[in-house]
């Protein structure tokens, strides 16, 4: 079993799958920092003593920005829902339990959604976490230097800041009415001219109901 930092990699064949999988249809940006996503997570989650199935956590991270390749993505859904759907059905196609199939799809449907994941399932709780760690920094301070390097050695981000977030736009710029009351609304905002948030006071005060 492969090791980084001391977390354990699964190496089952729905891992390996995985792993083909999202390495055919990704770039080292997205593969690489979807490998960090589950390592941050496993970490995090082994660290506050939390119960979580490694394989689920895995699969989780490694499909959640798959939304955002051409093979996958959609025109009319958000893009987290293309990688929870994927997920589903490479699940399902491995004769995974149903509610095991939920968790991934929740963890990957709900990754951009702050706050709510964190009181769901630890698989649920754990992809935001590596998310929120590998992006936005949260937890950083608390991650040992020694864990931080052997993770980023192993899969590494140069220039990921600006890469990520052209991923980001590259990813979801052709679908922007699925950025409503999403965070990735603020990606669209400041990299595509002319982009407006839909407004949801505005959606209230002009709906059908005449009061």
């Amino acid at each position: 079993m492969t090791r980084i930092a001391d977390i354990a990699i699964p190496d089952s064949r729905i891992a390996a799958e995985a792993t083909a999988l999202v390495r055919d249809v990704t770039d080292d940006l997205l593969y690489d920092h979807s490998r960090r996503v589950y390592l941050f997570g496993a970490w995090q989650g082994t660290r506050k003593e939390l119960a979580f199935d490694p394989e689920l956590l895995y699969v989780g991270a490694m499909f959640h920005d798959l939304g955002l390749t051409p093979a996958y993505r959609t025109d009319d859904r958000r893009f987290e829902i293309d990688g929870a759907e994927e997920a589903a059905a490479f699940l399902r196609s491995h004769g995974v339990p149903e509610d095991s199939v939920r968790l991934v799809w929740e963890a990957i449907a709900l990754h951009t959604t702050p706050e709510v994941p964190h009181w769901m399932a630890p698989e649920v709780a754990l992809v935001t976490a590596g998310v929120e760690l590998d992006v936005l920094g949260i937890g950083y301070a608390d991650l040992p230097a020694a864990t931080r390097d052997a993770v980023v050695a192993a899969h590494p981000r140069p220039d990921f800041k600006k890469r990520i977030l052209a991923a980001f736009t590259d990813g979801i710029a052709h679908r922007p009415v699925t950025t409503f009351g999403n965070v990735k609304a603020d990606v669209l905002a400041h990299f595509v001219p002319g982009f407006r948030r839909i407004d949801f006071v505005e959606v209230i005060e002009g709906s059908d109901w005449p009061e």
